[in-house]
């Protein structure tokens, strides 16, 4: 303070002595009541009306004033006095104030040029304020002094108390922080002037919240005061924070502000059960996955650091549960994993371990973060219905085992305490069911009805067990009936077998049979040739896989001598009794080309066994056929050239039938049917013998007649046996005509290249034509050409001896 009015003594004596003369006068430091505004010289005779052309100086100056705010006196304050030199006192001079609250808030006597405030004024709503002062000659109004400009500045006083303009605080810390650790900062404003005095100047103080924190004074910087503390101990702390102006000292004005500290949780808590054991209980019916009771472990922690894990300790009972967590309430559930069973077993005792899912590693030296609980699940006893000694049952019976035969039984048990008896019956679904009876006692099971293996080879039915004590409580089970097969069917060849051999060749025919039996171990059968037939052509050749073949036993079969032979074949199985039946395998004799493929026979035995089909074996006999037509054709043409005609050229004769009108069978026809023929055995020998060598039939049947025995004329025998040979030679086959036939003879084709067709001329047997020509026509023919040149090389009755 005494240095700021040393300076402006000499500002003020600087400018009194003239060194300077600003425009405007600078504000000076309040001296007294009065200002004295002294004049330059040289001013007075403008006074007077003297005119002059130099530079004329202000005569007077002024300086800032000051008033005090919030002025409360009866008496207008007194703020400061304006005076000029020109003033000579005598009211010649006239003062005038102009510019912020001039009239209004402040006034000037414009004689003495003093100047007063009206009210009181507060510095935080207004500071100062800026006016225009100016001297005049009081009788014409002509300004002897310049407008000047000063301030009236309004001088502060400590009217305002700091103020915490967040207030009230909050703010949160961890707990078990070191102490020193920062919390928050606070700060205060306060109104007044920070530039004069200590009215700004604020300190910070702790009015509540000690020892746990502390302020800095300068600051306001919140610390923690005392290390580790614990959130699970004490959560909430109100601290209450106290700023000061004029730096604290008595006299000053104080504001204060409340700040909530909170303490936030960190995993500084192992979980805890709340006892070391658990006691719950549980029936046995439970179904599996159903929970058995819950448990808990408490976290002194909160949020995520109270999250905590269940699990069993492995060992001891533990495998038949399992423990979940419940995330919203962390209780550990105990859920069933396997059935339970009173009677088995009635209590369970396992260990239960608990632990934290989010450890601190700060905090891992306090201990191991998991505790450990045993729980006892003790299991009620239910009343169950009976249960049987087996899932399912199966029994093997063999057919036609006789109505009423026990064949199984079946057992159930009532395991509760009660130990009921129990009741058998057997659940009727289907028909079928009703083979079978049960005793519902004893549980046996027999038969009601003949069973066959054929007809249902396995049977299906359920039996329910039922407490007597409480019908409402059974149980089924499920009964397989497996009918066994008693060997009572032989077995018989797959199919009906017509194979074929070829003329001077050996082949083996491959033939399997079934059974309408299972055998007990496997299917084996035997095949063989009957011991009272000895066959000199073929055998059987038993391969031992259920197969056979028939094996050709000499070559050199002839198609002309027999067309077919007739196998017999015994089938055998391995059951007991074996069992066997004869089969017939029919072979046809045909002619092969070299590689074995057959040419000529029936068209069922050649083409069908070699793989083709019906239409191919079709197309293959009528080729045949035309091939055999144009051979004819040929020997006619040849024949017809050498035979002379019977008519003359000139006649064209194209037909000749000779026509017979006569029915027969009566009196005129007695030589077709003359019965005394039958009455003489040399004419019903030669018959005989003439027909036998002429038919070429497949079996040549012969009547022998003893000459040495003559047999009495009209013998019924001998006429019954004749009558008899007759008949079988009319179903020999094809090539003898029957005894009353009608033959029309004709010359066709006279002059044809191919001469006369007639089967009568291509037939002659005068022995003088060879036929070997016919092998230069190809393979195919060779054979016609040996069966012809055969026939004319082998006599009638020596075939017929050898047939």
């Amino acid at each position: 303070m005494i240095t700021r009015n040393g300076l402006l003594l000499v500002f003020w004596f600087l400018l009194d002595k003239g060194f300077l003369a600003p425009l405007h006068s600078p504000p000076l430091s309040r001296m007294g009541r009065g200002h004295h505004l002294r004049g330059m010289a040289g001013l007075g005779q403008r006074r007077h009306g003297m005119a002059g052309v130099q530079r004329v100086k202000r005569g007077w100056v002024w300086n800032q004033f000051f008033v005090l705010e919030e002025y409360m006196g009866s008496e207008p304050q007194y703020v400061g006095k304006l005076h000029t030199d020109l003033d000579r006192g005598d009211s010649e001079v006239k003062y005038t104030l102009s510019g912020e609250g001039a009239g209004t808030i402040f006034t000037i006597d414009p004689t003495t040029g003093d100047i007063h405030a009206l009210m009181g004024l507060d510095r935080e709503e207004k500071s100062y304020y800026t006016l225009r002062a100016q001297a005049v000659d009081m009788h014409t109004g002509r300004a002897l002094e310049p407008e000047s400009e000063f301030i009236i500045k309004v001088q502060d006083i400590n009217d305002n108390e700091p103020k915490f303009l967040g207030s009230p605080y909050t703010a949160s810390v961890p707990e078990m922080s070191p102490g020193g650790t920062f919390v928050m900062q606070v700060t205060a404003t306060d109104a007044d002037d920070p530039t004069y005095g200590n009215s700004a100047r604020i300190v910070y103080s702790i009015l509540h919240g000690q020892p746990y924190f502390s302020v800095d004074s300068k600051t306001g910087v919140i610390r923690t005061a005392l290390p580790n503390m614990d959130r699970e101990t004490k959560e909430l702390y109100q601290v209450l924070i106290q700023a000061k102006d004029m730096g604290g000292q008595l006299g000053g004005l104080a504001g204060t502000t409340t700040i909530n500290i909170t303490l936030s949780d960190v995993n500084d808590n192992p979980p805890r059960f709340s006892k070391s054991i658990f006691h719950l209980r549980v029936p046995e019916s439970s179904s599996v996955g159903s929970a058995v009771g819950k448990i808990r472990a408490h976290d002194l922690d909160s949020g995520k650091n109270a999250e905590v894990e269940y699990s069993i300790v492995p060992g001891d009972e533990g495998n038949m549960f399992d423990i979940i967590t419940n995330g919203p309430s962390q209780e550990g559930i105990i859920v069933l994993r396997k059935r339970l069973d009173y009677e088995t077993k009635k209590t369970y005792i396992f260990k239960v371990e608990t632990s934290n899912a989010h450890l601190d590693p700060r905090f891992l030296h306090l201990g191991p973060f998991k505790d450990t609980a045993t729980v006892k699940v003790n299991v009620l006893d239910v009343d169950e219905p009976p249960v049987f000694t087996k899932a399912s049952y199966a029994i093997d019976v063999y057919e036609d085992t006789p109505v009423g035969t026990i064949i199984g039984s079946v057992t159930a048990q009532d395991l509760d305490a009660s130990s009921s008896a129990v009741r058998y019956s057997i659940e009727w679904k289907r028909p079928v069911d009703s083979c079978f009876d049960i005793d519902s006692v004893e549980g046996t099971i027999s038969t009601n009805e003949m069973l066959d293996r054929e007809s249902n080879r396995q049977h299906n039915f359920t039996v329910v067990a039922t407490k007597v004590d409480n019908p409402l409580l059974s149980n089924i089970v499920t009964v397989t009936v497996n009918v066994l097969d008693v060997n009572e069917f032989p077995p018989e060849l797959d199919i009906p077998f017509d194979t074929f051999v070829c003329e001077n060749a050996k082949v083996i025919q491959t033939i399997s049979a079934t059974d309408k039996d299972i055998p007990v171990v496997g299917e084996r059968f035997f095949f063989k040739s009957p011991r009272e037939i000895r066959n000199r052509n073929f055998t059987v050749r038993d391969f031992g896989n259920n197969t056979a073949g028939i094996v050709t036993k000499r070559v050199g079969f002839q198609r002309r001598v027999q067309e077919y032979y007739v196998m017999p074949v015994i089938v055998e199985d391995s059951g007991y009794p074996a069992q066997s039946s004869t089969g017939t395998v029919t072979i046809r004799v045909c002619a092969c080309e070299n590689d074995g493929l057959p040419l000529t026979c029936a068209a069922e035995a050649v083409f069908l066994p070699v793989g083709l089909s019906t239409g191919a074996a079709m197309a293959i006999l009528l080729c045949m056929v035309i091939l055999l037509v144009i051979v004819l054709l040929y020997v006619g043409l040849r024949r017809q050239k050498n035979k002379e005609t019977l008519m003359s050229s000139k006649e064209d004769i194209r037909d000749n039938v000779i026509h017979y009108d006569d029915e027969g069978g009566g009196e005129e026809d007695t030589r077709a049917f003359d019965m005394g023929t039958l009455r003489h055995t040399k004419a019903v020998k030669e018959n005989m013998l003439r027909r036998g060598t002429g038919s070429g039939s497949e079996v040549n049947v012969q009547t022998e007649v003893d000459e040495s025995n003559p047999t009495t004329e009209g013998s019924v025998d001998l006429i019954r046996d004749y009558i008899h040979q007759r008949l079988q030679e009319s179903q020999l086959g094809f090539s003898a005509p029957p005894f009353d036939s009608l033959a029309t003879y004709a010359y066709e084709g006279a002059g044809s290249v191919a001469e006369s067709l007639s089967s009568i001329e291509s037939w002659t047997a005068d022995g003088i034509d060879d036929f070997k020509y016919l092998s230069e026509w190809g393979f195919p023919f060779e054979t016609l050409a040996g069966i012809l040149h055969q026939d004319q090389a082998v006599p009638p009755t020596q075939e017929v001896e050898e047939s």
